[in-house]
C-alpha cells in the first residue's frame, strides 16, 4: 500500500457566492478604501488555498465568488475573512468607530456555465444597487435557492 494524502485522488469544482453585510448594515465601506479591502480579503482567501473569481459590493455589504476545495468549509472561510478583515479595517482606522461584520452570511452554489453572468453581476454591484435594495436582492436569492428562512433572523435591515 502506498502512502499519501487522502485527498490525492479527490477532484472537485465547487463555486460559491458568499454574501455578508456590515453590522446593522451601516454604510461604512467607503469608495476611498474599498479596493484595498477587497485586495486584503482576496489575500485571506488565497492564503487559505482557495480561489477568488470576483469580489464586489457597496457601502453595506459584499459578494465574493470563490471556488472551494474539499478540505475547506464555507463557515471556516467566512469566519476567517470576517475576523481578519474587520481587524484590518479597524487597525487602518478606515471607519469611524468600530467596524464589524454582521453575524451570519448567505452562500449560494453555481455551475460553471453561470459564472460569466455572476462575475458581471458581482462586478456591477454599484450600478445594481442604484435601483435595487439589498434586502430585496438577498430575499430573491433565498427564494431562488428554495432556502427556508425567517425574516426575523435575516440581516438587521436599517431601512425598516
Amino acid at each position: 500500500m502506498q502512502g499519501g494524502s487522502d485527498m490525492a485522488n479527490t477532484y472537485t469544482q465547487v463555486y460559491v457566492q458568499i454574501v455578508f453585510a456590515v453590522k446593522h448594515r451601516q454604510h461604512l465601506i467607503h469608495k476611498s478604501w474599498k479596493d484595498e479591502l477587497y485586495k486584503y480579503i482576496c489575500g485571506i482567501i488565497n492564503g487559505k488555498a482557495q480561489r477568488v473569481y470576483a469580489i464586489g459590493g457597496v457601502e453595506d455589504h459584499i459578494h465574493i465568488l470563490v471556488s472551494l476545495k474539499p478540505d475547506m468549509s464555507i463557515s471556516e472561510l467566512v469566519r476567517e475573512i470576517k475576523a481578519c478583515s474587520s481587524k484590518w479595517v479597524n487597525e487602518k482606522g478606515f471607519a469611524l468607530g468600530k467596524f464589524q461584520w454582521q453575524g451570519g452570511f448567505g452562500a449560494f452554489s453555481y455551475q460553471g456555465d453561470a459564472l460569466e453572468n455572476l462575475i458581471r453581476y458581482i462586478n456591477n454591484q454599484e450600478q445594481h444597487h442604484q435601483k435595487n435594495k439589498f434586502k430585496d436582492e438577498y430575499i430573491a436569492l433565498m427564494q431562488q435557492y428554495n432556502i427556508d428562512y425567517n425574516e426575523k433572523y435575516l440581516f438587521v435591515f436599517m431601512d425598516e
